[in-house]
């Protein structure tokens, strides 16, 4: 079974940036669409930006130019690079991993962004 530990999450000021990790157990990861997630309070939890595993990549339109999703392989990390976050981006980011197997979703990583 694979496992999805996130971190980086954290409060930073209107404006930021924030780097998100997400390490995956296993070896599937190389051939996995891997993403990242969001969810706000009272929001549906909605997809930010995902990468499949020959490198094609989508974004959301609200962070398109501010994010970038990266994937190591030799590591089995996912990063999501946040930069001129605003207090919209608050949610609990949520790492995905979709293969053939099925869906894994990490435990979620907090990102507070002040006014």
């Amino acid at each position: 079974q694979v496992q999805l530990v996130e971190s980086g999450g954290g409060l930073v000021q209107a404006g930021g940036s924030l780097r998100l990790s997400c390490a995956a157990s296993g070896r599937i990861f190389r051939f996995s669409t891997m993403g990242w997630y969001r969810q706000a309070p009272g929001k549906q939890r909605e997809m930010v930006a995902a990468i499949t595993s020959a490198g094609s990549i989508n974004y959301v339109d609200s962070v398109k130019g501010r994010f970038t999703i990266s994937r190591d392989n030799a590591k089995n990390t996912v990063y999501l690079e946040m930069n001129s976050l605003k207090s919209e981006d608050t949610a609990v980011y949520y790492c995905n991993l979709r293969s053939a197997f099925g869906v894994e979703w990490g435990q979620g990583t907090q990102v507070t962004v002040s006014s």
